[in-house]
């Protein structure tokens, strides 16, 4: 859902996109490609690292390193991967967990970059549901916070221009430092999804005031 749904995004904004599975005839990534009329594509995670200048990471945070391996080093180098998985754990039911080894003293962002380290980490998106992610003026007029971490300042920077293209102002995109920072916004997931589960309503976010 969260693929598809910043995929057809950034088509509407003109860009190309293609989705990555793990196999090329995945029936979600051609019921994708079907509805865009000619203006997406989809194959292997490896054929989607090749194609793209910026990887997207909307994989299950649990099983994204192993995705984003079979995507290939030599596909992923140099590139901007922005990371808006979150690492969780449903082996206990609802409402999950975030998974152990990922957490606290790690995160699923600085994992990536450790596991590739030619890769240019951006985690970002990761603290609301999707809808508000390409879509931020549905709530409160779009002011509300979207954090952003990353290593690499100018990897940063071409991030917040497509968050911009989104509709994130500047002013509400929150820079916390470097990839470490995911600690921190994979964190909020488990009052996020404690909010949702008192709410039933996903179409909310936080927004810090001084």
């Amino acid at each position: 859902m969260v693929g598809d749904t910043i995929g057809s995004r950034l088509i509407e904004l003109g860009h190309e996109v293609k989705m990555g599975s793990r196999t090329a005839d995945n029936e979600k990534a051609k019921a994708f490609v079907a509805k865009h009329n000619g203006k997406a594509s989809a194959g292997t995670f490896a054929d989607a690292a090749a194609f793209g200048e910026i990887i997207f990471n909307c994989t299950a945070g649990a099983v994204s390193i192993e995705a984003l391996k079979l995507a290939r080093d030599k596909n992923i180098n140099g590139k901007i991967i922005v990371d808006i998985a979150n690492p969780l754990d449903f082996s206990k039911g609802m409402p999950p967990s975030l998974v152990p080894a990922l957490s606290n003293t790690n995160s699923l962002g600085e994992e990536i970059q450790k596991t590739f380290p030619s890769a240019r980490v951006v985690k970002t998106l990761n603290t609301m549901w999707c809808g508000l992610m390409v879509n931020p003026s549905m709530i409160n007029s779009g002011d509300h916070t979207n954090f952003i971490c990353g290593n690499d300042a100018e990897a940063k920077q071409k991030v917040k221009m497509l968050l911009n293209e989104f509709g994130w102002t500047n002013e509400n995109l929150l820079d916390l430092g470097d990839i470490t920072s995911a600690r921190g916004t994979e964190a909020v997931l488990p009052i996020w999804l404690r909010i949702w589960g008192a709410t039933q309503n996903g179409a909310f976010n936080f927004k810090l005031a001084s």
